[in-house]
């Protein structure tokens, strides 16, 4: 049975972010993930996880500088050494807080993004975080929500990760991105099932909590027991009336985080 996961950069923005690790315990989540750890030491982030005995069990790898406008190295052409470099510090962190996903973001076509450059470094990456039980997945993302980004369908991910043809390659499913995308979600989940390795959920169009006018929640989390998948998801939902008001919608599913 799926398991939530909190994302720590969309939810408990009430505190601070070393705050939240707590505040998501509180809430009864088991694990947690975020967007990027790298304005912390992993020691003090260690801590944190260690005081309230979360699991991190997702972080990005650097998408280079995000406030000038940048999503992504790993499909860059010409910044293959910075794709390195950052592939090394997101495994240093990875390891030292016991996190077995990075998310290689691909980066955004005006930029230089292209699909060789991506499989290529995708292959090194695999190959460097194998020997420490990591995976690295990748993420379609809608083109309403990132303009631009490289990869934004489903199939497009799965053709990758075939060329690619590492074992610790895998999807990241995220259910709003394949909703506001493409729609078809429930067959999704069956059909990507053998190369998904995470999943992430938000309600549409807004990307909120998930509610069952959005679609319908409980439809979704079956078709994910009905594959087999024991794994985490991830709630990358921006809270609309405040995080703790917001979890009310746990309630429409089965026992789970």
């Amino acid at each position: 049975m799926v398991r939530l996961a909190a994302n720590l950069s969309f939810m408990f923005n009430e505190v601070e972010f070393l705050d939240r690790f707590a505040a998501a315990a509180r809430a009864g989540f088991k694990g947690v993930e975020f967007l990027f750890p790298y304005a912390h030491e992993a020691a003090v982030i260690r801590e944190r996880l260690e005081a309230t005995g979360l699991e991190l069990v997702l972080f990005n790898i650097s998408p280079g500088n995000w406030d000038s406008g940048e999503r992504g190295l790993a499909a860059l052409a010409g910044r293959e050494d910075d794709f390195a470099r950052a592939l090394d510090e997101a495994l240093a962190y990875a390891s030292a807080l016991g996190c077995r996903r990075l998310h290689a973001m691909a980066g955004l076509v005006s930029q230089g993004a292209c699909r060789d450059v991506y499989e290529r470094n995708l292959s090194l990456a695999a190959g460097a975080a194998a020997s420490a039980g990591i995976s690295i997945l990748i993420e379609p993302i809608n083109t309403f929500d990132m303009p631009g980004y490289l990869l934004n369908r489903t199939e497009e991910a799965s053709d990758i990760i075939s060329a690619v043809g590492k074992d610790n390659l895998g999807l990241q499913f995220d259910l709003y991105h394949r909703h506001r995308m493409q729609g078809g979600v429930v067959g999704a989940i069956a059909r990507y099932a053998r190369i998904t390795r995470h999943f992430q959920i938000a309600g549409p169009p807004d990307r909120g909590e998930p509610h069952p006018s959005d679609f319908d929640v409980a439809e979704i989390f079956s078709a994910i027991d009905a594959v087999g998948y024991d794994g985490w998801m991830g709630c990358e939902y921006k809270p609309r009336a405040g995080t703790e008001e917001g979890l009310a919608w746990r309630n429409l599913l089965p026992a789970t985080a």
